[in-house]
């Protein structure tokens, strides 16, 4: 386990937020601070602002949550603003209980949660290429000069950002699609589509590897099957 991955699971900080947290020097390792976000962390107490934290002995939680509109991927918010954990039951809210990766606010859908770093480590980093898959719906109809330049790839941050799919939900319906990418980067969809001119009105993730949201009202949370839990999982 890195000490980054030790950090999110004691404190539930997010990635991001864990990692500042160690590269601003407020994580020590038995007394002795730490900056080195991937360094080994088997043993020795943590701290975080000088204050004792312990490696959770929880046993693993995974939720499936099907997040509506309206809702920011965090624990907290200092604005007060709705989050994901405001619809996770008490009883699941198990120490170290953080998101795997993020759906910006005004994007519903399949959303995973839990309290293992490795889990979260094999489904988000970039090099193993979980595919996700979401539906669109647009505000006005794609031309096929637009798809063809979303198939042909858009430039994001310096890189060349190509669908793995990107099909219509129903035929000659080009309002509705499907696109599925093996990235994750923010706001990816919305940006690839507002590159070629085109607005999306409702994005929603149906998909995430071989889970797939199934018939989970929004709003709704349910554990994953140990099998569902295997099959996310890269082969070993």
């Amino acid at each position: 386990m890195t000490l980054l991955r030790a950090v999110i699971d004691t404190t539930g900080l997010s990635r991001r937020k864990a990692f500042a947290a160690i590269r601003e020097g407020r994580i020590a390792v038995a007394g002795e601070v730490r900056t080195n976000p991937s360094q080994p962390h088997e043993t020795g107490a943590l701290s975080l602002d000088g204050k004792p934290i312990a490696i959770s002995t929880d046993a693993k939680t995974y939720l499936l949550l099907n997040k509506p509109p309206g809702f920011i991927t965090t624990k907290s918010d200092d604005l007060g603003r709705r989050t994901v954990f405001d619809l996770i039951p008490a009883a699941s809210r198990v120490s170290g209980l953080h998101p795997v990766g993020r759906l910006d606010r005004d994007t519903s859908g399949l959303l995973l949660l839990t309290n293992d770093g490795d889990f979260t480590f094999a489904l988000t980093h970039p090099s193993h290429e979980v595919e996700k898959e979401y539906w669109i719906r647009l505000h006005a109809p794609a031309t096929e000069e637009q798809l063809a330049a979303l198939r042909s790839g858009i430039e994001l941050d310096g890189e060349l950002r190509r669908p793995l799919r990107l099909r219509r939900l129903v035929a000659n319906n080009q309002f509705e699609l499907a696109i599925t990418i093996r990235e994750g980067r923010r706001r990816q969809v919305r940006r690839m589509f507002l590159a070629v001119g085109a607005e999306i009105v409702l994005l929603r993730r149906v998909r995430e590897g071989a889970l797939d949201l199934g018939s989970l009202p929004e709003g709704a949370v349910r554990p994953l099957t140990p099998e569902e839990v295997t099959s996310l999982l890269p082969p070993t």
